[in-house]
């Protein structure tokens, strides 16, 4: 049930994340570079948002969940 839970919030938070990252590409048109627009991005915390729902699903498919109930299995 955990793994459920930080896969949603994962995904949630990248969802944040990366929409943000789509709107301000509308900084190009003003006039950013691609240095500049990374250097913004860097400083807005949506970003940290992406970097962390992208944790949060990674560990939730690939970290194992220990149970009980692997235990009484063997018995």
């Amino acid at each position: 049930m955990m793994r459920v839970l930080a896969l949603l919030t994962g995904f949630g938070f990248a969802v944040i994340g990366g929409i943000t990252f789509i709107a301000y590409m509308n900084l190009f048109t003003v006039g950013f570079s691609l240095l500049k627009y990374l250097a913004f991005m860097v400083l807005r915390p949506e970003s940290y948002l992406f970097l962390a729902g992208v944790a949060l699903i990674w560990s939730a498919l690939y970290y194992p969940e220990k149970s009980g109930d692997e235990e009484n299995k063997n018995v």
